[in-house]
């Protein structure tokens, strides 16, 4: 049989033995925190700004932060990552992609907005960066205004450790609201806007309004 003792000196060492893993692997995950976080969604549902509040926890815990968008994104400013409820973070405007690493100087965070606008490139730079050790958070529309995968986003995805999905509120049902359907003529898949450009929809309410725009197209042509 095992004495008191003998249960206490076991227990001791197990216990000793489990700290010392905890420990090897909390060090670890400190040493290897490189890691990819998507946001993604429709217009209006919240990207940026989920954006903003990640890196405003970065910059609180004193990590060294980097914020990069695309140059064609002026919408708000040109310098700032700017969400619809007016919460703004200081950014670094890029034409591309490699920009990013060119910029990229002795970080802990990478923020990217608006990422569907930036080069397939992206994801290359992206898994760089993040085996580098450095947390790349990302933000963008996973889908364009005919609801096909948005630039880059698809293959981001894909390749990131955390995807989170967001969604606006339907204007016309109040369901959740995944599609950003464009309210204006235009056929480019790019075309910055707001408000008077586009609006939230659910899949139903989506479907009747491309529906509803096609009949109309059809009754032009005659």
């Amino acid at each position: 049989m095992v004495g008191p003792k003998e249960k206490i000196r076991q227990t001791f060492g197990l216990f000793t033995l489990l700290t010392m893993l905890f420990a090897e692997h909390h060090c670890h995950e400190i040493k290897q925190r490189g890691r990819i976080e998507v946001i993604c969604g429709s217009m209006f549902s919240g990207k940026t700004e989920e954006l903003i509040r990640r890196l405003r926890r970065a910059v609180f815990a004193k990590q060294r932060v980097e914020i990069f968008k695309p140059s064609i994104d002026t919408r708000f400013s040109d310098e700032k990552v700017v969400s619809h409820d007016s919460n703004s973070i200081l950014s670094t405007p890029v034409n591309t992609s490699e920009s990013i690493l060119l910029l990229t100087g002795d970080v802990d965070v990478v923020g990217i907005d608006e990422a569907q606008f930036f080069d397939e490139n992206l994801v290359e730079v992206c898994n760089q960066l993040a085996n580098q050790g450095i947390r790349v958070i990302i933000a963008g529309l996973d889908m364009d205004y005919l609801g096909h995968p948005f630039g880059p986003m698809p293959a981001l995805c894909s390749i990131a450790e955390e995807v989170t999905k967001v969604h606006a509120i339907c204007v016309e049902c109040g369901s959740l609201a995944q599609y950003s359907h464009r309210l204006v003529a235009g056929n480019k898949q790019v075309l910055l806007g707001e408000v008077k450009e586009y609006m939230p929809l659910c899949r139903c309410c989506y479907q009747k309004a491309m529906k509803e725009k096609q009949d109309v197209a059809v009754v032009e042509k005659k």
